[in-house]
């Protein structure tokens, strides 16, 4: 076995995504895109593969070319441990712009401050900055 890699499957908005994700994530970047073309079976430019990276964690996605009607759910999330409450807010804020709160950004008892949010594409993640230590 090579490697286990999430896999994320979204129905026309995956470019939007690793865009959106990259953006906001220093050290992130695409690393390839497959699209298809005029001849299908998806719709022509949309993702038929692609992989990207978050802060060296590798994932794959893709515009699914078959309608389904199931969609992301919170009991698989992206979890980050944030270095700084600056950045916690701003990661929290920028991903809950058109997304939905689980948990509302707060003081919880296990860490200084967690959020746990929807993103506008469905994807959830949960943002944690640890007590600091000493």
């Amino acid at each position: 076995m090579e490697k286990i890699t999430p896999f994320l499957m979204f129905q026309g908005q995956a470019e939007e995504a690793m865009n959106y994700y990259i953006s906001l994530i220093e050290g992130s970047g695409i690393t390839s895109i497959a699209r298809y073309g005029a001849e299908g079976p998806g719709a022509e430019g949309s993702v038929m593969r692609a992989s990207f990276t978050l802060k060296g964690q590798a994932f794959m996605c893709i515009d699914s070319n078959i309608k389904h009607e199931f969609t992301f759910t919170p009991s698989f999330s992206l979890f980050m441990t944030c270095d700084s409450e600056e950045e916690i807010d701003r990661l929290y804020g920028a991903l809950m712009d058109g997304g939905h709160a689980l948990m509302p950004l707060g003081d919880y008892g296990f860490s200084r401050k967690f959020g746990w949010l929807a993103d506008k594409f469905g994807v959830s993640w949960q943002l944690t900055l640890p007590h600091q230590e000493g």
